[in-house]
């Protein structure tokens, strides 16, 4: 299942000169046909633009064209574009799906980067689409800026699409308004394996209605419909807003291929034609990496979803992925497990990556839940916990290692992010309360979903001793957004006393808890 200080462009000038400016972020009206199907004329961006794992000095910036087009990316310190530095970035056609990224380094850093997407015929340079511009900030250098940014996942989920009644996603506009400096997305950005209809009755006789499109009408399984899948979310007014001011680091869960699913999988699933997961895996992964701006996994190069993205001296995300390397899903009771859901690889990466990390923060962006047991079906688990509340046993043996080498490393500033249950709640895991002693305490929050079904609590597994001081979450299955308000979280850090505050919101804009937690420290 699944606030700023110094110098320079605050947050709330930004945000005034956004209200004062929104035309310069509304984008052509969006036509559905095919970029194959596209008229004649100048390449068009209707997609909007994006811009992905921002650091210090450097961003890459996303667009989608309607037809093949020389991809140009213009950069400037104020929106007149005034001494401009002009990228020059790929020919972009079908075999991206028309999208393409260009990579900008030698950024300032700490500064507000005003940028536009310009699009021309290959054949014909004078040949321009009208610009689409955004606007993002690089991290600060220097430990004199504070630091926000949000959290969230599930989108599209159980056939909650983008429903015009409501105003389509509009969680996306109210953490745009909230002005983060980049938005973590913790996976199933899309839900290939739930259609969209036009219709669905809600229990007390209202009618949810979702825009649709051909590719969303059924499960994905070709490429072609994986693409679609990734594209219908960027219908959205909200969305294309958001995505040309805040900067992405996004990653991916099952959703992005089917419920649950593991390398070698063979679907158990009547929908399907294609039923190796291995197989669809690698469509999603490539519709994936064409639609979003993402270091380590560009379209031309395969790569990995897993790495860590630099932003500043105050904080380091470490995205893991928790999908493509995993064993299959099973009852958990192995005493030896090495591959766990990592993989062994990618647990001595994280482990290096730990240590090396100068930053105050860690923040470690898991797709799943460590002690929330997830099931799939009758005897197996989906996540880490199985329920057992002794000893470390199957995909535990892993966190148990890695948290064995934050302790022994003295590894200060670690707390865990995640979403994928469609609830939200706060866990503190502590070693005087668990079978496994030999890790120093921490917290693990929980926020989502964004625009999907809400689903009720699952139990926790006592292995790694965790209590839970908050959870919110519905009483039923699958109640939709207009009956559960959707959630995001929000993260700031003071650049002066370097303390960090976790924020689990509402939609709407109530705080549900807050925690502030202290730097330094090996365990909170």
């Amino acid at each position: 299942m699944a606030q700023g200080t110094g110098g320079g462009f605050g947050r709330r000038s930004l945000l005034q000169g956004t209200a004062a400016s929104s035309a310069a972020l509304a984008l052509p009206v969006l036509s559905c046909a095919a970029p194959s199907q596209a008229r004649g004329g100048r390449p068009g961006a209707d997609w909007g633009v994006q811009v992905g794992d921002v650091t210090t000095s450097s961003g890459l910036v996303w667009v989608r064209s309607n037809r093949p087009a020389r991809m140009v990316v213009q950069t400037a310190a104020t929106e007149s574009f005034r001494n401009a530095r002009t990228w020059r970035g790929p020919v972009i056609g079908a075999g991206t799906d028309f999208t393409g990224v260009t990579s900008l380094h030698g950024l300032p850093s700490g500064e507000q980067v005003h940028y536009r997407v310009l699009l021309a015929d290959p054949d014909d340079p004078r040949r321009t689409g009208e610009p689409v511009s955004g606007t993002f900030r690089t991290a600060p250098a220097h430990r004199r800026e504070d630091v926000r940014f949000h959290w969230s996942g599930d989108l599209a989920g159980q056939g909650w699409g983008i429903n015009p009644d409501r105003g389509g996603y509009r969680i996306y506009e109210e953490m745009r308004r909230r002005n983060p400096d980049f938005f973590l997305c913790s996976g199933d950005n899309i839900y290939a394996d739930n259609p969209i209809t036009e219709k669905v009755t809600l229990p007390d006789g209202r009618i949810w209605r979702n825009v649709t499109t051909e590719e969303k009408a059924k499960v994905a399984e070709t490429l072609a419909e994986f693409r679609g899948a990734f594209r219908y979310n960027l219908l959205d007014d909200n969305l294309r807003r958001f995505n040309a001011q805040v900067p992405t680091i996004t990653q991916w869960d099952d959703h992005e291929v089917h419920n649950n699913w593991y390398p070698g999988q063979l679907l158990d699933d009547d929908r399907y034609t294609e039923k190796d997961a291995d197989v669809l895996s690698a469509r999603s992964l490539r519709a994936f990496s064409e639609y979003f701006p993402i270091r380590t996994l560009r379209p031309d190069q395969g790569g990995r979803v897993y790495r860590v993205v630099h932003h500043g001296p105050l904080l380091d995300v470490f995205v893991l992925d928790m999908r493509r390397y995993r064993n299959a899903n099973s009852p958990g009771r192995q005493t030896d497990d090495r591959q766990g859901i990592l993989g062994a690889e990618q647990l001595r990466w994280l482990k290096r990556e730990l240590s090396r990390s100068q930053a105050a923060w860690k923040v470690i962006a898991s797709d799943m839940p460590l002690g929330l047991v997830v099931p799939d079906g009758k005897t197996d688990f989906e996540a880490v916990a199985q329920g057992d509340p002794g000893a470390p046993l199957g995909r535990e043996l892993q966190l148990a290692e890695l948290l064995r080498h934050i302790k022994h490393a003295r590894i200060t500033g670690t707390l865990w992010l995640t979403t994928d249950v469609h609830y939200t709640s706060a866990q503190h895991y502590a070693p005087e309360r668990a079978a496994f002693k030999d890790f120093e305490p921490f917290w693990e929050f929980v926020s989502g979903p964004l625009n999907a079904g809400g689903f009720q609590a699952l139990k926790l597994d006592g292995t790694f001793g965790p209590t839970q001081p908050f959870i919110k979450a519905p009483d039923r299955a699958n109640t939709s957004p207009a009956e559960t308000p959707q959630n995001f979280g929000e993260i700031d850090i003071d650049a002066g006393s370097g303390e960090l505050t976790v924020r689990l919101r509402q939609e709407g804009g109530q705080v549900l808890f807050s925690k502030v937690l202290q730097p330094g420290r090996v365990g909170q």
